[in-house]
């Protein structure tokens, strides 16, 4: 059986039986489980519209002005949404089934990012 070693960052063979999952849920996500996910999903994408575009103001305190945003960006938005939503299930898989993840984009600790209790 060929397995993922994250110590050598590769795939290797190896005669080790397969480690069980738990199963997958029968149907869609319950309803407050899929509001929980959106919810950490539009935060996160508001924080890095926050990071990318403004350099003041970042909670809209007052009305926006053109002194609060960026001389010059630094970033993109193009992929912020998608990992942003990626980044929200994987928060919710790792809660759900209390895996151990690492290596993700950044060294993103998900646990410190927990949308709701194991």
């Amino acid at each position: 059986m060929l397995v993922f070693e994250p110590k050598v960052s590769s795939v290797i063979r190896t005669d080790a039986a397969p480690t069980p999952q738990a199963p997958a849920p029968d149907g869609p996500l319950p309803p407050e489980t899929l509001e929980r996910v959106h919810r950490f999903w539009m935060a996160a994408n508001y924080l890095t519209v926050g990071q990318i575009y403004l350099q003041e103001n970042p909670l809209l305190e007052e009305p926006l002005r053109p002194e609060h945003v960026k001389q010059r960006l630094l970033g993109h938005w193009g992929t912020s949404a998608g990992l942003n939503f990626i980044y929200a299930h994987l928060n919710r898989l790792i809660l759900q089934r209390d895996l151990d993840v690492d290596g993700i984009s950044h060294a993103v600790d998900f646990r410190g990012m927990a949308m709701y209790g194991p």
